[in-house]
């Protein structure tokens, strides 16, 4: 039997707190095995004396949440380590990317977008998903609205037998911490692209030429189209 599992998050708000909004699909067939990658990851935090901490973007680059105590070089060193471990690792993934101003306040109409683009999506990957026999969604359900979205697209593309959906933490789940990592990158990457970067993006990946070649060229070869 072969099994497909596929890791959503997201990042920004349906709000008018964040100026995007990305839902990203981290796709891996579980006969690639993911010890490996994950064993040397440990082994890199390990020998940096770095805590084992739940990968997370945002507050890793503010220095908030679990990463509020560590200082900037220490910080550098999580997202380094983390960063080879998402380049090495057996999966594809697909962004969603939205900007929120093109929707004006409209909420609705951005979850019908996310809805038309999730179903295409879909639709034009559709033999890729048949071939598994079994494909499980994980997902934290952060917001209800996308969960129901999810859960019609995928049921609607698919046959429902086929499909076990989990809701989960960060901390359960290592590709779930990389679906938030690639969400973070590919945020970064719209704000470079439209000059809105901050000043904690230019800290970390040192401007738009260095981070487009030591970051989003080398995530974008795993790019599910």
């Amino acid at each position: 039997m072969s099994d497909l599992s596929i890791f959503v998050d997201e990042s920004g708000d349906l709000g008018e707190i964040s100026r995007y909004y990305l839902v990203t699909f981290i796709v891996h067939d579980q006969a690639d095995d993911i010890e490996h990658t994950v064993s040397l990851y440990e082994r890199a935090l390990r020998n940096k004396n770095l805590d084992d901490l739940p990968f997370h973007f945002g507050p890793l680059l503010t220095g908030h949440e679990h990463y509020e105590n560590l200082e900037i070089e220490m910080r550098k060193q999580h997202l380094a380590a983390f960063r080879i471990f998402a380049e090495q690792s057996p999966y594809f993934y697909h962004p969603f990317i939205y900007r929120k101003k093109t929707f004006g306040k409209d909420t609705d109409r951005l979850l019908r977008a996310l809805k038309m683009d999730l179903a295409n999506f879909l639709a034009d990957n559709l033999a890729f998903f048949q071939q598994f026999d079994k494909v499980k969604v994980y997902y934290d359900n952060g917001q209800s609205d996308v969960a129901r979205i999810l859960h019609d697209a995928i049921e609607f593309a698919l046959s429902k037998e086929a499909i076990v959906y989990r809701i989960v933490s960060p901390a359960d789940y290592r590709f779930f911490q990389l679906a938030d990592y690639i969400c973070g990158i590919e945020l970064t990457a719209a704000k470079y692209e439209r000059g809105t970067s901050m000043k904690t993006d230019e800290a970390f990946f040192g401007g738009s030429s260095n981070f487009k070649k030591n970051y989003l060229k080398k995530i974008r070869k795993k790019l599910l189209r």
